[in-house]
């Protein structure tokens, strides 16, 4: 068998496209097929804005793939496998596929479920992922504040509609980054109020972006609907 090309998984960081790296750029240079996720065909890949400086004028394939925004496991896994096949196709010509993902690519990144899929139905193609700087890392530093110091805990946990996990994972750690949090915002908001917590969160949207939003108040959210990319995060000991 003829060896197939190499899958790159590289985050390109949460939104300002100056926070790709070195390493990111060089691969992309590199690579055969530019390939990116999407929500669905013809919208604008959140992702490729990122890179489209870069990657403009390069003369790449660029592939884009869709990842429909539904929790139906038929839909999901009919379109996952037709995904894994397009960039396998490229593989399979002897191509290099770099894969961009906002963010990191190991974590809570669409190209973890894509390697899993790429592994069960085609183990021979080689996977590689290089990092990048996730959005918990672009809203520390957009805030300004210190994640964790010392003995100290971080928790990063997507949101979620628990109310009773999310009581424990506020109260048991000093640092608290809540992803996507727009969904469950109300019901954190109160949670919030009835730990005593309201003072030490911050939310921000498409962090280091053009579309950046900061609330440093989050009692202004209050009913409020946010963009899906939107983190809170709760830092005990100050406000956030």
């Amino acid at each position: 068998m003829s060896a197939t090309g190499t899958l790159y998984g590289v985050g390109i960081g949460p939104g300002d496209p100056e926070l790709i790296t070195v390493k990111a750029f060089r691969l992309m240079k590199e690579a055969d097929v530019i390939a990116y996720p999407s929500k669905r065909s013809g919208a604008k890949s959140y992702a490729l804005s990122i890179v489209e400086q870069y990657t403009n004028g390069l003369g790449k394939e660029m592939l884009g793939l869709i990842f429909p925004m539904t929790k139906d496991a038929s839909v999901l896994n009919k379109q996952w496998t037709k995904t894994v096949e397009q960039v396998y196709a490229k593989l399979a010509a002897g191509k290099n596929v770099v894969f961009v993902t906002e963010g990191d690519p190991n974590l809570y990144s669409t190209f973890i479920h894509m390697a899993r899929q790429m592994n069960a139905l085609h183990p021979e193609v080689p996977i590689v992922t290089v990092p990048g700087i996730s959005s918990v890392l672009g809203a520390a530093a957009q805030l300004g504040v210190p994640l964790a110091d010392g003995d100290e805990q971080v928790a990063i946990v997507p949101a979620t509609d628990d109310r009773e996990a999310m009581r424990q994972v506020l109260e048991a750690n000093d640092t608290v980054i809540i992803l996507k949090v727009a969904k469950v915002l109300d019901m954190v908001l109160e949670l919030l109020h009835e730990l005593e917590l309201v003072d030490a969160a911050s939310v921000v949207t498409k962090v280091t972006s053009g579309e950046e939003s900061i609330w440093r108040d989050v009692r202004r959210l209050k009913g409020q609907e946010l963009e899906y990319l939107t983190l809170m995060v709760v830092r005990k000991g100050g406000a956030a």
